[in-house]
């Protein structure tokens, strides 16, 4: 029989199976942290003042009165999963401590309209990998034709680059369209001016908790025990900058202009009953990245259009975290084989998520194949690119029995440069 809470939490919403953790501000007093249910968010930070979590491993940190998770991430698994347990006592129907204590539940609940939510972590550093084989596929096609889409590395490792962690935003954030050098097909020399080609990139991202020391690798068996959870994210690409600049270094100033993440972390725990096996890889991995039944998860995903003349959004992207074909593991094994050290609140993305199918392209330049086919919105208005005034939105959740997991969303809206 499914957990339940003594909250009404609707089919949809963010059921006590799910309980993820994010940083938020009351209309009064300090930032903090909390775990969402339903419409509410319970204050973690009156529930430690209060004394219960003394049976977790940290009962003598105070991790919840921060501004971040950094504190907490870097706990580890053992704290989180007792943390996790106690919260769904205290949330279940059967436990008396919230249920019947009225008073109590006016201090530590909030309505998630009345406050605002902040970045989930200090990020101290930010990988974006390229781990689609649809998504580095259909790139490669456009760029080199399809018998060589793939450069000769892209089986052997998870590539990635390294971006910018300052300009990574939360949901809701603005989206200010970025200048940069572009060489138009028929000139001769390179122009400045803003981007003709602002995309986004259906992505998801995990959080590191405990880090590992300079020089020492972390083995892909233990790679789990590093990660605390996972956020939706928004890798905004200016294509023609892009073009320009990437070779031979790679992104710069085409992607760190901006990134934007959900403010909802949801745990590894939470994610558990959706594990499915990851596929074969082929050829075999270096043994350095096989992982003793090494998996992925099976996250519904999906990117919604709104222009300033639409009344509501219009879902132009629908794919699963399922396809990608480096695991999460591996990613991070892979970052970490040369002795890097990852630190809590480190975000390592997936790169855009892209399937076999059109409808299941996770960015604008797969969606409309480099702006040749622009994609038709039932308004009757047509896109190469994002203009000014719209809003990307991406959602994502798994699927339980009459539950769902949700991670909210990541949203973002175009303004141009002068607003």
């Amino acid at each position: 029989m499914p957990l339940k809470s003594f909250i009404d939490v609707p089919a949809d919403s963010l059921p006590i199976q799910n309980l993820p953790f994010g940083v938020f501000q009351p209309r009064e007093g300090k930032t903090r942290v909390g775990v969402a249910i339903g419409d509410l968010i319970l204050d973690l930070s009156i529930l430690e003042e209060l004394g219960h979590f003394q049976s977790a491993e940290f009962y003598d940190r105070k991790v919840f009165s921060e501004d971040s998770l950094n504190s907490f991430l870097a706990l580890g698994r053992p704290a989180w999963r007792a943390t996790r347990e106690i919260l769904q006592h205290l949330l279940s129907a059967e436990a008396a401590t919230l249920r019947d204590d009225t008073r109590l539940r006016e201090k530590v609940f909030h309505a998630q309209k009345d406050i605002t939510m902040k970045l989930p972590a200090r990020i101290g550093n930010y990988t974006d990998f390229y781990s689609s084989y649809h998504h580095a596929h259909n790139v490669g096609t456009m760029l080199r034709g399809p018998e060589n889409a793939l450069m000769p590395n892209w089986k052997w490792l998870p590539v990635a680059y390294h971006g910018r962690a300052s300009s990574v935003v939360v949901s809701g954030a603005d989206v200010r369209r970025p200048s940069g050098q572009t060489k138009p097909p028929d000139a001769s020399t390179p122009v400045f001016g803003l981007t003709k080609s602002l995309d986004y990139e259906l992505e998801m991202a995990f959080l590191i908790g405990p880090g590992n020391s300079l020089g020492e690798p972390v083995p892909i068996n233990r790679a789990i025990d590093h990660i605390f959870g996972l956020v939706l994210m928004n890798d905004w690409s200016a294509r023609d900058i892009q073009a320009w600049e990437y070779q031979p270094l790679g992104p710069f100033l085409a992607k760190n202009f901006c990134t934007s993440i959900s403010p909802w972390v949801v745990m590894f725990e939470a994610l558990e009953p959706f594990r499915k096996p990851l596929p074969p890889q082929d050829p075999e991995p270096l043994p350095y990245l096989r992982g003793k039944n090494d998996f992925t998860f099976d996250i519904h995903l999906e990117a919604s259009l709104q222009t300033s003349s639409m009344d509501g959004p219009h879902i132009i992207t629908r794919t699963n975290f399922q396809n990608l074909y480096w695991s999460i593991a591996q990613q991070l094994a892979h970052h970490a084989v040369n002795g890097c050290n990852l630190e809590p609140g480190d975000l390592l993305a997936s790169g855009t998520i892209s399937g076999a199918t059109e409808e299941s392209r996770g960015c604008m330049l797969e969606l409309t194949w480099r702006g040749a086919n622009p994609l038709k919105l039932p308004n009757s208005e047509t896109r190469k690119w994002l203009e000014d005034g719209d809003t990307l939105t991406i959602t994502g959740w798994c699927q339980g029995d009459g539950y769902r997991v949700g991670f909210g969303e990541v949203s973002g809206r175009i303004i141009g440069s002068d607003k």
